[in-house]
């Protein structure tokens, strides 16, 4: 299995698929590097190599029992970027990979970054406070953690639901897909899944989105009931100098399925740009 080891020793699950300029894709909660299946191998066919990895904790890496903050986790992606001599990089987060690419252009500098892409991104920052009353209840938030000490299983198939919008025009995948999905969720350490909730729901990033220097794509489905548009990706794309951003009308969290060929041709045109 290829994997490459952290600065703490946590084994890191790697794909490393076709030839070119590099594309590093990070996934969102509470999946693993087989959510981008569309993307990769459509970027992969397109003429990019195209790098993606098991968060720590998550799919087949190393579940250590510490680690899940964003200044580790933005520690091994820049590992994953200097093992792999990647240059020039489209650097894209899905949900709460959009953390880890925000706390990697502040704390690392964007070293290697040549573009960067935040996809239904949590970023810049999720939690409701005074300064920030778009933002997401801390009830809410603990209600998840509830939810999932108490039956994860059962938590993630109904959490599923609204992550792919079932139900909505803009909406829905077959259950094959959300099983897929389930499958993947499973495969995560319980600490690391709720360590994360506060990873990418407490995480003031605000600072952080002043550090993006180069091309940035925003994509978010204005139908997001899991991440809403209204406290992430609109306000990132304000907050990132020259940003692009692309409302996708009636999608649902989970657009790199449900939306999954737009997707794929919105980054081979912005790498092309």
């Amino acid at each position: 299995m290829p994997t490459l080891t952290t600065k703490d020793g946590t084994e890191l699950y790697v794909k490393d698929w076709g030839e070119g300029r590099p594309v590093v894709l990070i996934h969102g909660w509470p999946l693993n590097a087989d959510s981008w299946e569309h993307q990769a191998l459509g970027l992969a066919e397109a003429g990019y190599r195209v790098v993606s990895y098991d968060r720590r904790g998550f799919g087949r890496s190393a579940q250590p029992w510490t680690g899940y903050d964003y200044d580790t986790m933005a520690d091994d992606l820049a590992m994953v970027i200097q093992d792999l001599y990647l240059r020039d990089a489209l650097l894209v987060g899905f949900s709460m990979g959009g953390g880890e690419v925000a706390r990697y252009m502040a704390r690392h500098n964007g070293a290697g970054v040549k573009q960067a892409a935040l996809i239904g991104s949590i970023a810049p920052y999720m939690l409701k406070t005074d300064d920030n009353p778009d933002g997401v209840p801390a009830d809410v938030l603990d209600g998840i953690k509830q939810g999932i000490r108490q039956d994860r299983p059962g938590f993630f198939q109904e959490f599923l639901k609204d992550f792919y919008g079932e139900g909505t025009e803009g909406g829905g995948v077959s259950d094959a897909v959300r099983h897929w999905t389930w499958g993947m969720a499973m495969m995560a350490s319980p600490k690391a899944t709720l360590d994360c909730v506060d990873a990418f729901g407490r995480t003031d990033l605000r600072e952080d989105m002043g550090a993006f220097t180069v091309p940035t794509l925003v994509v978010h489905g204005d139908a997001d009931q899991t991440v809403p548009i209204d406290v992430a990706g609109r306000q990132a794309a304000k907050m990132i100098e020259g940003a692009t951003l692309k409302e996708y009308e009636g999608a649902p969290h989970g657009l790199t399925a449900t939306h999954g060929d737009r997707l794929t041709r919105d980054l081979v045109d912005f790498l092309k740009g």
